[in-house]
């Protein structure tokens, strides 16, 4: 698989197209906004419908109320913001009146993550991921570029109870073809022997990147994408642990709570495996570019070899 780094497309883009595309076939479909519209792009739904879409102001708790009471008028809502703000400033609306009552609401945080960049560590959730996916009835996906996110809120709308889907700010090299259809099911890209590399979202493509260059230092690679957190497919990341007997996530995200702990969760109850978790060691993020931030925090293609390497020695 390679990757064409110099073209890349906004996957807050492919939210909003996508979210304007169903909207003209499924008139229950609404849009909400907490003043970020235009960063979030729901305003590509605003302009299509614009009776359909609300911007409630900087008032995100009232953005997720409003969203579970249109919910029980047999609407779909899809609400916008920042991830850190749409799972942070509304965890108990979220809670108690939205996943308790299991309401068929969507909720996408986009601007998840380091590659917020130089908005720092106040803006870059790194726990939202956790937050969700530790509530019943929530589903968490975490898309890895244009094709796959533009799936992921196909997907929502067409099934019932709640979501959090997390999208990236900064635009994405493609790893999926449009009409690419996202499952629930991990997808085993590249088979291997040696070590199984299970990630998600943007880490995506610098572990295809760095797969291919550890083949070339005698590294075979089995490489997952697991973008639903949860529900979260055990039984491929258990055959695959089988086979390598080592496993390593890669995560943009704290290694509590996300990814790297359903591995670790699934694996010491049903096939003790080694893993290695990188992401976010307990620590906030911090200002700078994306890739510099990916880089100091060992997310990057490199840091991933060289960790892989010292694995392996």
């Amino acid at each position: 698989m390679i990757i064409d780094r110099q073209k890349k497309r906004s996957a807050r883009g492919a939210f909003g197209q996508a979210l304007a595309d169903l909207g003209k076939t499924n008139k229950n479909i609404v849009a909400l906004d907490a003043d970020l519209s235009a960063s979030t792009q729901t305003k590509i739904f605003a302009k299509e419908f614009p009776d359909r879409f609300f911007d409630v102001g900087i008032a995100e708790q009232d953005l997720v109320d409003t969203a579970a009471g249109l919910s029980t008028t047999g609407k779909i809502p899809f609400v916008a913001t920042f991830a850190v703000f749409a799972t942070g400033r509304t965890y108990d609306q979220i809670r108690n009146t939205v996943c308790y009552s299991n309401f068929n609401v969507k909720i996408v945080g986009t601007h998840g993550g380091l590659t917020v960049g130089e908005d720092g560590a106040t803006h870059q959730a790194l726990e939202d991921i956790g937050l969700m996916s530790n509530l019943p009835n929530m589903h968490v996906i975490v898309p890895a570029d244009y094709a796959e996110t533009y799936s992921a809120i196909k997907y929502a709308a067409e099934h019932e109870g709640p979501y959090y889907i997390r999208v990236s700010r900064a635009s994405l090299p493609d790893i999926f073809e449009d009409g690419y259809e996202i499952s629930p099911k991990g997808k085993v890209l590249r088979e291997g022997k040696d070590v199984t590399v299970i990630t998600n979202g943007e880490t995506l493509a610098e572990c295809v990147e760095a797969a291919e260059e550890l083949k070339d230092k005698g590294i075979d690679v089995e490489l997952i994408n697991m973008p639903f957190v949860k529900p979260f497919d055990q039984e491929t990341v258990i055959n695959s642990a089988k086979k390598t007997g080592l496993v390593v996530t890669v995560e943009n995200h704290s290694v509590k709570g996300a990814l790297g702990s359903a591995v670790c969760e699934t694996l010491s109850e049903f096939n003790p495996t080694k893993v290695i978790r990188m992401g976010v060691h307990d620590s906030f993020g911090r200002s700078g570019t994306a890739d510099e931030l990916m880089k100091y925090f060992g997310l990057d293609k490199e840091s991933i070899v060289k960790k892989i390497v010292e694995i392996k020695k």
